[in-house]
């Protein structure tokens, strides 16, 4: 197997029959959105309280803080574009070469790409529905609410939630994921530090080959991880699939 670690992924890709990929903030944060564990993130600026606008027993008490963050990061969302590497697993999948994504983002950044088969872990943006009567919400309805600074209610005059996981739900498409990690013969963690659970659980279940790719080292230990890069992702992967080219152009 080469040494070069762009060359070795390149070879992984082409030999395997079910590459999956889990994400973390780390591939979103060369669009601009923060991680929020790094050093500007919501969980070290205190910007934000998590625990006020995360959890769910607090939002059904009092919403405020939640549309708060929700303005600041609808804002945001408005301004910014998917990434190198998030175009890259769109082509990837696109080509056959991919299976899925698992994501715990909720910037829905992976869709914007074109990536079809995304599970995503904590929701995300895209949806919301009504407490009360249970009525389903386009991105475009919450957003001109958010963007008017109001809590946003619906007719019924029940409170609208985005469809993103709180402190205190159930996570999104554990079950496939879950699924997806079993039968993966390659698998790529990507931009996490892998301390969010149970997604960070996932790579545990992997009989295949394990592949991290991160701007810093992270405290994952598996015996099958067979390549740790510590490097910028979208100059990962601006490399790896200028060496599959040709291959991911379908």
């Amino acid at each position: 197997m080469p040494k070069d670690p762009i060359t070795q992924c390149a070879e992984l890709i082409r030999r395997s029959r079910h590459t999956v990929v889990l994400t973390g903030a780390g591939v979103s944060t060369n669009a601009g959105i923060p991680d929020f564990r790094g050093p500007q993130g919501l969980y070290t600026s205190r910007l934000y309280d998590p625990e006020k606008i995360f959890d769910i027993t607090y939002f059904l008490k009092d919403p405020k803080p939640f549309y708060e963050f929700a303005y600041d990061f609808i804002s945001l969302e408005a301004k910014i574009r998917p990434t190198a590497t998030h175009y890259a697993l769109a082509a990837l999948e696109n080509s056959g070469h991919l299976k899925a994504v698992i994501t715990q983002n909720i910037d829905g950044l992976h869709q914007k790409a074109g990536s079809k088969n995304v599970m995503d872990m904590h929701g995300n943006f895209l949806a919301s529905h009504c407490l009360k009567c249970r009525k389903i919400y386009d991105y475009s309805d919450l957003k001109t609410m958010v963007l008017r600074h109001q809590i946003a209610h619906c007719s019924c005059r029940g409170i609208i939630k985005p469809d993103i996981v709180f402190f205190g739900e159930d996570v999104k498409y554990y079950p496939q994921s879950l699924e997806l990690a079993q039968n993966a013969d390659l698998f790529f963690v990507l931009g996490t530090s892998c301390v969010v659970y149970p997604a960070a659980s996932l790579p545990q279940f992997v009989p295949g080959k394990i592949v991290v790719v991160n701007h810093s080292k992270i405290g994952l230990n598996m015996y099958n991880i067979i390549l740790e890069v510590e490097s910028d992702i979208d100059t990962f992967f601006n490399k790896l699939m200028t060496t599959l080219k040709g291959e991911t152009d379908r």
